[in-house]
């Protein structure tokens, strides 16, 4: 894929997760998927998730070679202090948008010798721009399905 295919699909799965949040409403935010999670909680983990691959996309390109640290996303969904379980998610859901758009105008900017660039994943080891992509562009577009799941949509 070219750079300008991986911008499109980061663009469309966005677009993909955005319109699921869409169908969260008061009666079934808290209604809990196969594996109990509930939109409430999805929509909290991918606000996390963004901020922190935001960061990554950042680390890879402004220090190639750099160290990158993985988390335990249930550890993070646990922790009663990030209210994963009670807060709203209006905030979650825009800082989730804006982390998109501002990666999305950083990839749009960016050529296609930058693909190769990489920083060290704690868990994944060398971890390429690329890889990253094919992360990043498929993170939304499965919790959109989880999330359509728990609701039953």
């Amino acid at each position: 894929m070219t750079l300008k295919d991986y911008a499109q699909s980061y663009s469309n799965s966005t677009a993909a997760f955005v319109a699921a949040v869409a169908l969260i409403t008061p009666e079934n935010i808290d209604k809990a998927d196969y594996a109990g999670w509930t939109p409430r909680q999805i929509v909290h983990h991918m606000a996390d998730s963004e901020s922190q691959s935001a960061a990554r996309l950042r680390r890879i390109l402004a220090e190639p070679g750099t160290q990158i640290l993985g988390y335990d996303e249930n550890a993070w969904s646990e922790c009663e202090a990030l209210g994963y379980r009670k807060f709203p998610i209006e905030n979650s859901f825009a800082l989730y948008q804006a982390s998109r758009a501002s990666s999305l105008e950083i990839l749009n900017n960016l050529n296609e010798s930058d693909l190769s660039k990489f920083a060290i994943h704690s868990e994944r080891g060398n971890f390429t721009l690329e890889d990253w992509l094919r992360v990043y562009s498929n993170h939304p577009v499965d919790h959109a399905n989880q999330l359509r799941e728990a609701i039953g949509a």
